[in-house]
């Protein structure tokens, strides 16, 4: 594996964690995204990392700057990607932006560069064509809060050069990932083949009127065990690409309870800037959610 320099293009809630990620662990990493503005927040996001990396992780001062100064941003896509071994991508869940985006990616980026899709829903396949690079494009998708949830799925497609996926499993070890090989394409890997069904039902409970946010996590929380319900891991994952799934599955099968979903995602919290834990609310107020406290799981 010779990869050196990341570039990550997209610098949402995961791409921030996924740049800092690789920054931690040694690699000199540039952030893309569509205009200076937007990549001033990712600033922000990673600066608040920092302080995660040390809590969580027991990570020094000195280390959480030495990653911050290995991060550098840019909104020129061919001045992003003109260094980059590994590109990952991880821009919204919607096909056409994703395919535009590789078309212009594959008149810029270096002959050299492997490019990743980090998609949490989308096949690689569905892109490969668009890269101009089928061979050197596979999918790289990590769980939320990446330091502690350290999985790596890497998935390729059938055109993926077998070198290159060997190559993207060491890359993902070396940035402290459990590398998890798939050799198939699978809609939603293996984390979201299991979590995404649990997801979508709390949701639809939700829109259904069958319950409130807190109630249906209560009853997950309390009859497995787990240590998040689902609509506190949603406001990890983000509102606003929770709404871009169910929209896609709703113009899809033309089911009218994703419709109605998707216009309550959009009119009850993004319209109102509740996207999740990232923005300091969605369907709990940070930074102390309701589901945190004591007497949560009580009656």
């Amino acid at each position: 594996m010779k990869f050196k320099h990341i570039t990550v293009a997209g610098s949402g809630v995961l791409g921030s964690q996924i740049a800092f990620q690789s920054a931690f662990h040694g690699f000199n990493v540039t952030v893309y995204d569509i205009n200076d503005e937007v990549l001033e927040s990712a600033k922000e996001k990673i600066n608040l990392l920092k302080g995660r990396y040390q809590k969580d992780l027991n990570a020094s001062q000195e280390q959480v700057e030495a990653a911050s100064d290995r991060i550098s941003y840019n909104s020129d896509l061919a001045k992003a990607a003109a260094d980059a071994d590994l590109l990952i991508e991880a821009i919204p869940e919607i096909v056409p932006i994703k395919t535009e985006f590789y078309q212009n990616l594959s008149k810029v980026a270096p002959e050299k560069t492997v490019f990743a899709t980090n998609s949490s829903t989308l096949l690689p396949s569905q892109f490969a064509e668009a890269t101009g690079r089928p061979e050197k494009f596979l999918a790289l998708h990590f769980a939320n809060e990446i330091w502690i949830n350290n999985t790596a799925e890497i998935m390729n497609h059938p055109g993926t050069d077998i070198n290159v996926f060997d190559q993207v499993v060491e890359f993902a070890k070396a940035i402290g990932m459990v590398a998890l090989p798939l050799h198939k394409e699978q809609p939603g890997y293996i984390l979201n083949s299991l979590l995404v069904p649990l997801l979508d039902a709390a949701e639809l409970l939700l829109s259904k009127e069958v319950a409130d946010v807190e109630t249906i996590d209560k009853t997950w929380m309390i009859a497995t065990g787990a240590p998040k319900g689902p609509f506190a891991i949603l406001d990890v994952v983000g509102i606003t690409t929770s709404y871009n799934i169910v929209q896609a599955k709703a113009e899809a099968t033309g089911n009218p309870e994703f419709k109605k979903l998707a216009e309550l995602l959009k009119t009850e919290y993004i319209d109102k800037g509740k996207l999740g834990a990232a923005t300091g609310e969605g369907f709990y107020k940070y930074p102390n959610p309701r589901f945190m406290d004591p007497d949560f799981l009580g009656n």
